[in-house]
């Protein structure tokens, strides 16, 4: 497992306000000054209750129902999708216009519904049947015929029984002829003979002569009786199921073969023809299959071969065959590097690129579109009961605390669908007629991820070894947090130490764990702030650093300020207590910066027993806690490293070096503090979202 301390896009990493804002947002500029308005008032120390002082408010969604079976469900897909309202119009705009589209964004925001919404826009009339002819001048070349959807279906069946009339009539007209031969070897004594030579006749016509069902052309793609425009899914394919193969034959001697034209199997480029090509991750496909696919867009047409040249369909290259498809390609934001950059090229040029939202308000319009969507997933499953009005509350409030930002509802829906099922299920297996509230919370605990219940147990072994301290003080020991996934937090701990140094140059900072790149990165960033802010002379010591128990690796900066906390208690000689833990990503100025996944981590700090934890300020509005841990911790929001050795070291000698770190960070520049939109909202206007 990898622990995660950033949260990117995709889901893997954290600090995801910073990411927002890096999209289209302006960045709110840090308060570097604030560890200089500490010396004037005291330290702001919140209890978790106020910081969720409108948790336990009821959802107000704007209306009244019974249960969601009073719910109308939109019959188009269209109609279904939730929250992506940017992306709707653009999938409207391009079947209208017939334009690709690249989909990127978290999994589970809906692409798929997206393109399967797409193929339903799609006029029916167009549809086509693809049907693969004999070439009797060059057999290893079949011919390609186009006709109308439901046309091809037809013209199979009457070569068919032409072709059964002709095998009657020839198999009827050799009966009579080896009749007439055994009747007359009766009659002059060489019965046997005759009987022989009747046998030996059959075999030779039926050999040599040709078969009828030869000139049968083959159904390559059928559209017979469907309503609507073929939407394929080609998520992974192989070269052959997605460009058409020819099968092998072994028998290629003797009159056994198959014929070339009947081994032709269409690919799914073919079968989407005048339909819609989904293609998730389509940075997976190897970049041979990424160059035809490029072909087939630009042409509209791709002949079918053989994939493996020992097959005997090596040989055999049908005439092009009809492909002209509308591609939806979708995928994490590293699927826009490692695709083919001309396919990109493709797609940009002629079509659309758009980007997924993970998360919308969370306003009353949107809490409507919420209980739509439980209705949508209960019609859609068929085998669950429909949810009153208490448990799609409960759902909302869920969508919240997944949201992992304030004021927002999550939009990664399949994960909240598979909470709508599992409460289904659970009503299901009572014999309830309703799925109520209390099957939603039920469900929650049931339906935890493999990371929540690694986490789970990663903590209990934790806890048995006494991995990590949850009482009392130690020095250069500190009780860091991170995510694993990313909806599952973990205690992280971090031990420093200070040594001569080994070598007769400037010492060195060490760190082990496996970190990965971006921790690498935090680790340096920190030994600035090391440097700058103890006035002490380090450049004859080595400092280790160790992330306890990291077997699989650490990646993200998350973990950046319970460094320098460790690394300065090392240092100094000053105690940590052992209570807290703390998560937050430290600028070089000594600021504490915001991260993701905080909710999770204070859970797992509470889960762990620690008393308090401290958070940067500008995550505070981010804390949904679950109700069963707002008791059982405190939670300290700091803006500064003065702040957090405030709150974190112990004794006598702390506040000289809080002192030297409030004299360092008097230099900064005043800028305005970092606060959410809601909270902003809030302190302005007095109103809540």
């Amino acid at each position: 497992m990898v622990y995660n301390n950033n949260q990117n896009i995709d889901g893997s990493s954290e600090n995801t306000d910073r990411q927002v804002h890096e999209i289209g947002k302006p960045v709110p500029k840090v308060d570097l000054s604030a560890a200089d308005q500490t010396k004037d008032e005291p330290t702001r120390v919140t209890a978790e209750s106020e910081i969720n002082e409108d948790i336990d408010e009821d959802v107000d969604i704007g209306f009244q129902f019974e249960d969601t079976s009073n719910i109308e469900v939109p019959k188009l897909l269209i109609d279904q999708v939730l929250g992506q309202e940017h992306a709707v119009e653009v999938v409207r705009k391009a079947a209208s216009q017939r334009r690709h589209i690249m989909m990127i964004g978290t999994p589970g925001t809906g692409k798929s519904l997206l393109a399967k919404a797409m193929a339903e826009l799609l006029p029916k009339e167009e549809l086509k049947d693809i049907l693969v002819y004999p070439n009797l001048e060059d057999l290893n070349n079949p011919k390609i015929r186009e006709v109308p959807a439901g046309k091809g279906r037809e013209i199979v069946m009457a070569h068919k029984m032409e072709a059964r009339k002709k095998a009657q009539a020839r198999n009827m007209l050799m009966m009579l002829f080896v009749v007439g031969i055994i009747i007359y070897s009766y009659f002059v004594s060489q019965l046997l003979w005759g009987i022989i030579a009747g046998i030996m006749i059959l075999m030779l016509t039926r050999q040599f002569l040709p078969k009828e069902e030869m000139m049968i052309p083959k159904m390559a793609v059928s559209n017979y009786d469907k309503e609507h425009a073929p939407y394929i899914d080609a998520t992974g394919a192989h070269a052959g199921a997605l460009l058409g193969d020819v099968r092998h034959d072994p028998f290629q001697s003797g009159g056994l073969e198959t014929p070339a034209h009947d081994r032709v199997e269409a690919g799914d480029i073919h079968k989407a023809h005048k339909g819609v090509l989904f293609i998730d991750e389509i940075n997976t496909l190897r970049l041979e299959s990424q160059q035809s696919l490029l072909t087939a867009l630009q042409e509209k047409e791709y002949p079918i071969t053989g994939q493996s040249e020992r097959s005997s369909g090596a040989l055999v290259k049908t005439e092009p065959v009809p492909c002209d498809f509308i591609m939806v390609s979708a995928g994490n934001i590293d699927a826009v590097q490692k695709m083919h950059p001309a396919l990109r090229s493709r797609i940009k040029g002629y079509g659309y690129e758009v980007y997924m939202r993970d998360s919308m308000e969370d306003t009353p319009e949107n809490r409507k579109k919420l209980v739509r969507f439980v209705a949508q997933e209960v019609v859609r499953d068929g085998h669950i009961p429909h949810f009153d009005e208490g448990a799609v509350e409960e759902v909302i409030r869920e969508a919240r605390r997944r949201a992992g930002r304030k004021g927002h509802l999550t939009l990664k829906l399949r994960d909240l669908g598979g909470l709508v099922r599992v409460a289904g299920d659970i009503a299901h297996s009572e014999g309830a007629p309703l799925t109520t509230a209390e099957h939603v919370l039920a469900a929650k605990r049931i339906a935890r991820s493999i990371e929540q219940q690694l986490a789970d147990s990663y903590l209990e072994q934790r806890k048995e070894y006494e991995s990590f301290l949850r009482k009392g003080s130690a020095v250069g020991r500190v009780n860091g947090l991170a995510v694993m996934g990313g909806d599952s937090g973990i205690v992280l701990p971090i031990v420093s130490e200070v040594t001569p140094s080994l070598s007769g140059a400037e010492g060195r900072i060490i760190a082990t764990g496996k970190l990965k790149t971006i921790a690498k990165e935090a680790v340096q960033n920190v030994s600035a702030v090391i440097k700058n802010m103890t006035g002490t002379d380090i450049s004859r010591h080595d400092v280790h650093i160790q992330f306890v128990g990291t077997y699989e690796g650490v990646e993200g900066d998350s973990a950046s300020v319970s460094i320098a906390t460790a690394v300065i208690s090392a240092i100094e000689k000053i105690p940590v207590d052992q209570t807290v833990a703390m998560t937050g990503s430290l600028s070089v100025r000594g600021d504490v910066l915001p991260v993701g996944g905080v909710t999770y981590k204070i859970e797992a700090a509470a889960q762990a027993g620690m008393k308090k934890v401290i958070i940067p300020k500008a995550n505070e509005a981010d804390v949904l806690v679950e109700k069963a841990y707002r008791e059982k911790i405190q939670i300290i929001p700091v803006s500064s490293i003065a702040e957090v050795m405030e709150h974190s070291l112990v004794g006598p000698r702390k506040n000289t070096i809080i002192e030297k770190l409030k004299n360092i960070t008097k230099l900064s520049f005043d800028i305005p503090e970092v606060s959410p939109a809601s909270v902003q909202a809030i302190n302005l206007f007095g109103c809540r979202n």
